[in-house]
């Protein structure tokens, strides 16, 4: 089991938040997902045997949202409310 912290730009409100939980909890082999609002963030945790973190995070991409590398800072501006 692996657990990652991912940022992730453009969340900022509740449907954000459910959108980007609905799809990746939907991702074989994704344990559990919560996206903490008001840091920016995604917290998931996956079994690496089944799905790869790419794939987790192309899905987060796929829903409308830019996942930052580790340098970068993740933006709070809501892509669902624009």
């Amino acid at each position: 089991m692996q657990q990652k912290t991912l940022n992730v730009q453009g969340m900022s409100c509740g449907a954000c938040a459910n959108k980007v939980e609905g799809n990746v909890s939907k991702i074989s082999g994704v344990e559990s997902v919560k996206v903490l609002l008001s840091d920016g963030k995604v917290d998931v945790s996956y079994n690496d045997n089944d799905v790869k973190l790419e794939e987790i995070k192309n899905t987060i991409e796929d829903t409308g949202y830019k996942v930052k590398d580790e340098s970068e800072k993740a933006g709070s501006s809501c892509s669902c409310c624009q």
